[in-house]
């Protein structure tokens, strides 16, 4: 008499961790894509084919989300994008300029422009909720820092105050910010490569760049 060998039970492999890079992932992208306000929880079940249960267990609100998100997807970004470059580069020149021709390169090959992460969660978010204000508020803090810390180390920015240091580096940054801006609409690198190279002469004239 011939015996069947037993199935083997099937094993669930729980990754809460990978479940929730994931969902990160997705609402990173599609907050990117569409907008916060355009894309709901389902658009993220549908993208993550994740349960309603699963979602809500790492994720209880949207809001909860979007701050996770600020945190974890676009905080990170930013310092990869532009503070380590500020922070590593053997000038704030190069830093800057290495910063936007990394940018540029890259919309140029995707030949499509979805805008800074930041910029575009800022500019939706900054009215709705004090919280959201906050995470973007801080992370902008942190990019305007690292100029700031470079910018002690300059020529001509050893002379300044603190102040006058801190309004530089905002100018920087709102350089960017209203680069990509342009760049977003014309769908064109254009715009980010021509703020690049008058904020190399606006440095060097001033002696800020290294």
């Amino acid at each position: 008499m011939s015996s069947t060998p037993a199935r083997k039970k099937a094993t669930r492999r729980n990754d809460p961790q990978g479940l929730r890079r994931k969902v990160l992932d997705a609402a990173s992208s599609l907050f990117q894509a569409r907008g916060y306000h355009a894309t709901s929880m389902g658009d993220l079940m549908q993208a993550t084919a994740v349960t309603g249960g699963a979602l809500h267990h790492h994720f209880p609100t949207k809001k909860s989300l979007v701050l996770a998100v600020f945190e974890e997807r676009v905080a990170p970004a930013v310092r990869e994008a532009w503070i380590e470059p500020i922070r590593s580069s053997s000038s704030l020149g190069e830093g800057i300029a290495s910063a936007f021709a990394r940018i540029a390169d890259g919309i140029e090959t995707r030949a499509a422009v979805t805008g800074c992460p930041l910029n575009n969660l800022a500019l939706e978010l900054a009215l709705d909720d004090p919280a959201f204000r906050q995470a973007a508020s801080a992370i902008f803090a942190e990019w305007q820092a690292a100029i700031v810390e470079r910018l002690r180390e300059t020529a001509g920015g050893r002379g300044l105050s603190e102040p006058a240091r801190a309004e530089a580096a905002t100018f920087v940054v709102a350089s960017y910010s209203g680069a990509m801006a342009l760049a977003k609409t014309e769908q064109s690198a254009r715009a980010l490569r021509e703020t690049a190279h008058a904020l190399q002469t606006w440095l060097q004239a001033r002696q800020l760049d290294r």
